[in-house]
């Protein structure tokens, strides 16, 4: 790990030192909070390296009476009432884009897949190619399918022509937080918290994709 932290984790860490021209979205659908909050870390991480940040969430489409029978939906869902809702002007917008979704049957929730579904003008134009991307997952159990929804968002990535940005191994936080190689993942308990701490996993890989757009759009200039 010695060895990695010398080649990919200073790098990250230099880069922080200076400012960004990156614009980031951090596009999100959460019930219980818990995306949300990887979210808030990704951009807490991503305005430490002086990235231009907005955390935006997919439109709900489960029905209000679902969302009524589930006190911590509900409470959720008031909590992020002011959130905005994301728009293909915001994709437009974006340099770089994290993802961050709980898992469903090992794939990303139908909210955020129907989002993705309405990105057909935008791909038919190429205003989708390049756009650095990387994605974070969240499931009740450790191998409940979070690497496998870190994956089926990136299917779709492919097809945009976007340049996907996982942190892989490139520092030593991501093995003390599970080590999933793809994008931070966490297990959450039956109590709706964190098992792993990866506060700092999130950050770092919200500080390696703006310094990857970065290199991108320097390298367009």
């Amino acid at each position: 790990m010695g060895i990695l932290s010398k080649l990919f984790g200073n790098s990250t860490k230099k880069e922080s030192k200076s400012m960004s021209n990156v614009k980031l979205a951090v596009i999100y659908y959460s019930m219980g909070g818990t995306n949300y909050q990887l979210s808030k870390w990704a951009e807490e991480g991503a305005k430490e390296v002086g990235a231009e940040v907005k955390v935006l969430k997919v439109p709900e489409l489960a029905p209000e009476s679902a969302i009524e029978g589930n006190p911590a939906w509900k409470a959720h869902v008031e909590a992020t009432k002011d959130v905005p809702e994301v728009s293909l002007d915001d994709l437009e917008w974006a340099d770089a884009i994290i993802f961050s979704v709980p898992t469903r049957f090992g794939n990303m929730p139908s909210q955020m897949k129907q989002f993705l579904d309405t990105t057909g003008g935008l791909w038919f134009n190429g205003k989708l190619v390049n756009k650095v991307v990387s994605a974070m997952s969240s499931a009740q159990n450790s191998h409940g399918g979070q690497e496998a929804t870190i994956l089926s968002l990136y299917t779709t990535m492919y097809h945009w022509g976007a340049i996907v940005a996982t942190p892989g191994y490139s520092d030593p936080v991501i093995f003390s937080s599970g080590g999933n190689p793809y994008g931070t993942s966490v297990t959450v308990d039956q109590n709706g918290k964190m098992v792993e701490d990866v506060e700092n996993t999130v950050k770092y890989q919200a500080k390696r994709t703006v310094q990857v757009a970065e290199w991108v759009k320097k390298g367009n200039q």
